[in-house]
């Protein structure tokens, strides 16, 4: 027998008490967005496949893209799974300049699968992306706008963990590894393989051996991080490049009242982001609640590479910690 009032799994209703106060955080969310000069895009719900998935990245998005044919033309269409590829075409080729460009965005995605057991697979997305600045007072805008829309919305209780993606990517660029190897790399990383990260490091030459065998340790507040960079990469050419950033950071964030820290072997979205990532988290949640960071080159497959960064949450995810509407 078929029950027709039931849902597919990780498929939910709203009923009214959430509903509302979903739709007053969305509300609370665009117009703080709107003060500080983010404008509002409404992004289809559906678009051809090209333009909802990463070249060559194999990113996660593509296994959570729903996808079939378009009776009209033939090509596959897919349902996004994400909003901030079609920001970033529309800031390619929907705007009327080429500056700097702020956009923000709020809507239902939809995921063929959960990203966990918890998760639901209809998300409802919110998030800014700023474009056309490509030095540190991007990331520090992008961060300052999240924090200070998420207390708008009554959240508190915050930790925010950053990273430094340029790092790995210089460090292994320069040591020579091979593509397959670099897989191997980020698996291991990602997992956080302690052994067997410094089993296959211990097969590299001297400097390389050290650097990459250190980088999975550098972990922990921003102070102490540093200080530990600092001698880890002491003879490296790179090494003020890809820190100075972090230490902007945490200098311009050491007043705010929410604890820092750093983590410069998190590596999640490495095959777009190009710099420093982000992630905030809160007690009540087990993973992250949101996300972001610097994606350069995430443009160039719609015809032009733009400084980006950016952040994103799930609203309603974060519905059992807003109270206020």
């Amino acid at each position: 027998m078929t029950y027709r009032w039931l849902l597919p799994e990780h498929i939910e209703d709203l009923l009214p008490d959430a509903a509302w106060r979903l739709e007053g955080a969305r509300r609370s969310f665009l117009d703080a967005l709107r003060t500080v000069g983010y404008h509002l895009v409404m992004p289809p719900l559906m678009e051809f496949t090209d333009s909802l998935d990463l070249d060559g990245a194999h990113d996660a998005r593509d296994a959570m893209t729903f996808r079939f044919p378009d009776p009209l033309s033939g090509r596959q269409m897919g349902i996004r799974p994400d909003m901030t590829l079609q920001a970033a075409r529309i800031d390619a080729h929907g705007m009327d300049h080429q500056g700097i460009n702020r956009l923000c965005y709020a809507g239902p995605v939809l995921h063929a699968h959960p990203e966990s057991g918890s998760h639901t697979r209809e998300p409802y997305q919110v998030g800014a992306e700023l474009y056309g600045i490509a030095g540190i007072e991007g990331d520090l805008e992008i961060l300052s706008v999240l924090l200070d829309t998420l207390k708008t919305l009554g959240i508190t209780g915050m930790h925010l963990d950053i990273g430094q993606v340029e790092l790995f990517r210089r460090l292994i660029g320069q040591a020579g590894i091979s593509p397959e190897d670099e897989k191997f790399c980020l698996a291991c990383l990602q997992r956080r393989d302690i052994p067997g990260w410094l089993a296959w490091t211990s097969r590299l030459e001297d400097p390389w051996r050290t650097r990459l065998s250190g980088l999975i340790r550098l972990s922990g507040s921003a102070a102490e991080v540093l200080e530990r960079a600092d001698v880890l990469l002491a003879d490296w050419d790179d090494r003020d490049i890809v820190l100075a950033p972090l230490r902007a950071v945490a200098e311009c964030l050491s007043t705010i009242a929410v604890p820092l820290s750093f983590d410069l072997a998190e590596l999640r979205g490495y095959h777009y982001h190009s710099g420093l990532v982000f992630a905030l988290y809160h007690p009540q949640f087990p993973d992250a609640v949101a996300r972001g960071g610097r994606y350069d080159e995430i443009g160039m497959i719609f015809g032009q590479s733009r400084p980006a960064v950016g952040f994103s949450f799930d609203l309603k995810a974060l519905l059992p910690v807003i109270t206020q509407f």
